[in-house]
């Protein structure tokens, strides 16, 4: 594969003399531009998404590249002139770093500039990534190259020898020094300094690396000796790592006193400065062995901002990445609870998962009785919340499960395992196929112990109403309407399933924020101190509030929101006249129960074969839909992609094949 780039004759400026090609010259900017537009434009493949064809012609351009050295100082000179006279300090200080400005006002400024694109002067580097890589996908296929074909381009062109250039270091060092001042002013912040019982301890090692960059930045005036500026590098080092483990340490008390948006935001925004203050350290310190993969990754990721910089979507996405993480920290807590590793717990779930049947049941007849009240739609969606509420209340206070709010819970424990158990900074694949048997057999174990109880108990709760008012919950073309409701093919039920599932992820994330929010704010401590509280109540009393707030005000905003949404989503449908509503696997086998009873004909099973199918359906899309958002939010908020380790399914497979009864009890130990 032959690429024609340039004309020879037009990129050197004068003729080769003495078996030397004579090449662009540093200071000769345009034309070295329109020689990178040229090159990468011969470069770049015809589909970014087809590794295959980006590699090969990747492959093609660096044996080329190597054959034809006219090519090879051309591109030197061609790159090295952008470095040189371009401004660097913005892509270095600003281009893939968090902004520092609000949600909002970032958010409105990445429309406007979606719009209208903000204007770039010509010697900024980063109006010189854009012109190259003007294609809003050039990112995708940069990324999808392997990496060690990028590592032998930039040692060819040896990029460690461009990075020492006066001119470029100098910016670099002014670079690093914004970004110190930023860091320093970041480490002062109290989200950081609340953490920490000494504030010196908390800001030292941020103030550490400020004092010892700007001695870095005195060198332009004082002439330090080699070992002087050697030992000035080595404590900055240091002092950044120091600066890593004291942001690694804030996120391990995350899980004891909790976290809030504007500290999760913060400290990535923290660990993003560090980085790249080590990427520029690299370059600076003139020892020969330049991290060529550390600069690959930053200038992907440069290409990548620039593509994206006004992307609605991936702004949007980055930012509830930081939410979630905050949110389901907490859930994966508690999920670890609903996750059967051994008999016991095995046994344990199904027996609390009775008694969860066991409420549903009275929940499902009184639903079926408050539909028989007069009242406005709105009421009557107050109701049926209240009920729920109520129930679900019920169910959490004396221990017992409800099947289908496990998943919320047990798909960010699973997704915290990723993050925990990881092989050379992989995620454990392995261990995540045992997880996700664990969660499966107790899955099974919770939605079995509910419906052993729901059904027959339903059916024989509304026996005991017609004994005793000698009319039935529903009859005739009423208990035929609660079957046909659950019926998979001549109605919505699957959809409304989909529905209640995505309700069950909700609440989830509502507990998970409270218990969040009740841990950072510490609500406990402050009732227990609050002054009119103390005077008016006793000590049993104080205790009893303070238990409530510290244990269980999460669970309780979980069920109370899940009953809402539950009741509420008829009225909603009915009101806007579209198909909405919901169906929950527990309630609809509780009203399969009822209209089973209440049928005047003689009941074809076949038909209620169907049914039944229609309510199994119903239950596996409940908890399919609740883990599936609830395992992409916790995955996403770790910024682990699935989708980067394919072999998974083979692994999972495997694990299946080979211990199948794994999935639907645990083996002996």
């Amino acid at each position: 594969m032959k690429f024609p780039f340039i004309n020879k004759k037009k990129v050197q400026e004068q003729p080769a003399s003495k078996g030397k090609a004579v090449v662009l010259s540093i200071n000769s900017t345009n034309r070295g531009l329109d020689f990178l537009v040229e090159l990468f434009q011969q470069i770049r493949p015809a589909d970014p998404k087809k590794v295959a064809d980006a590699e090969l012609k990747f492959k093609a351009f660096l044996y080329q590249l190597q054959e034809d050295k006219s090519l090879m100082f051309s591109l030197r000179r061609a790159l090295l002139s952008q470095f040189v006279n371009s401004e660097v300090k913005s892509a270095l200080t600003e281009s893939g770093l968090i902004g520092s400005r609000g949600f909002i006002q970032e958010f409105t400024s990445k429309i406007k500039h979606k719009l209208v694109p903000p204007l770039l002067k010509q010697n900024d580097f980063l109006f010189v990534i854009e012109r190259i890589f003007y294609k809003h996908d050039d990112y995708e296929w940069m990324e999808k190259i392997d990496e060690d074909l990028w590592v032998r381009f930039f040692e060819m062109i040896g990029i460690e020898v461009n990075l020492s250039e006066p001119v470029l270091t100098s910016q670099l060092i002014d670079s690093m020094q914004i970004l110190s001042y930023r860091l320093a002013m970041m480490g002062l912040e109290k989200e950081i300094t609340r953490q920490y019982k000494e504030i010196n301890n908390a800001v030292f090692p941020f103030l550490e690396q400020n004092r010892l960059v700007n001695l870095l930045v005195e060198k332009k005036h004082k002439q330090y000796t080699e070992h002087e500026n050697k030992l000035i590098l080595t404590g900055i080092t240091e002092a950044l790592h120091n600066c890593l483990q004291s942001i690694r340490w804030i996120k391990d008390q995350r899980k004891i006193v909790g976290t809030s948006l504007a500290e999760t935001f913060l400290l990535t925004r923290m660990e993003q400065h560090v980085e790249r203050m080590f990427m520029i350290l690299d370059a600076v310190d003139h020892d020969n062995q330049f991290n060529t993969r550390r600069f690959i990754h930053y200038f992907i990721t440069v290409v990548k901002n620039q593509n994206r910089k006004n992307s609605l979507g991936e702004f949007l996405s980055q930012n509830l990445g930081i939410l979630a993480y905050q949110i389901s920290e907490h859930g994966g807590r508690r999920g670890e609870t609903y996750i059967a590793k051994t008999r016991k717990e095995f046994y344990k779930l199904f027996v609390g998962a009775l008694g969860g049947g066991f409420i549903i049941s009275f929940i499902a007849i009184f639903k079926n009785l408050l539909t028989k009240v007069v009242m406005a739609p709105l009421w009557h969606g107050v109701a049926y919340s209240i009920n729920y509420s109520i129930g679900f209340l019920l169910i959490q206070s004396s221990g017992s499960t409800l099947a289908t709010k496990q998943p919320a819970f047990t798909a960010s424990s699973v997704a915290s395992s990723l993050d925990t158990n990881k092989i050379k900074g992989r995620p454990d694949l392995d261990n995540l196929a045992v997880t996700i048997a664990q969660v499966s057999r107790s899955q099974i174990a919770s939605f079995a112990g509910n419906l052993l109880v729901v059904f027959p108990l339903t059916y024989l709760l509304a026996m005991v109403f017609y004994w005793a008012t000698g009319s039935k919950i529903a009859s005739g073309a009423e208990a035929l309407a609660l079957l046909s409701a659950q019926h998979p093919f001549h109605s919505l039920a699957l959809l409304y399933a989909c529905f209640t599932g995505f309700f069950l992820f909700l609440s989830g994330l509502i507990a998970g924020w409270v218990e969040n929010y009740v841990v950072y704010a510490q609500m406990p401590q402050r009732i227990r101190l609050h002054p009119f509280l103390h005077h008016q109540l006793g000590r049993r009393q104080m205790n009893w509030l303070v238990d409530l707030v510290e244990n269980r005000l999460g669970s309780v905003a979980g069920s109370v929101s899940l009953g809402f949404f539950l009741g509420m989503a008829s009225f909603i449908g009915k009101t806007l006249g579209i198909p909405f509503d919901i169906r929950h696997i527990t309630i609809s086998a509780g009203n399969t129960a009822i209209g089973f009873f209440g049928m005047d004909r003689p009941v074809d099973y076949g038909y209620l074969s169907i049914i039944l199918f229609g309510v199994a359906m119903i239950g596996f899309l409940n908890f399919l839909v609740s883990f599936g958002l609830a395992f992409y939010v916790a995955v996403k908020s770790r910024g682990i992609r699935l989708k980067d380790y394919p072999e998974f399914m083979g692994i999972l497979w495997r694990y299946f094949k080979n211990h199948p009864a794994d999935f639907i009890k645990p083996s002996k130990v």
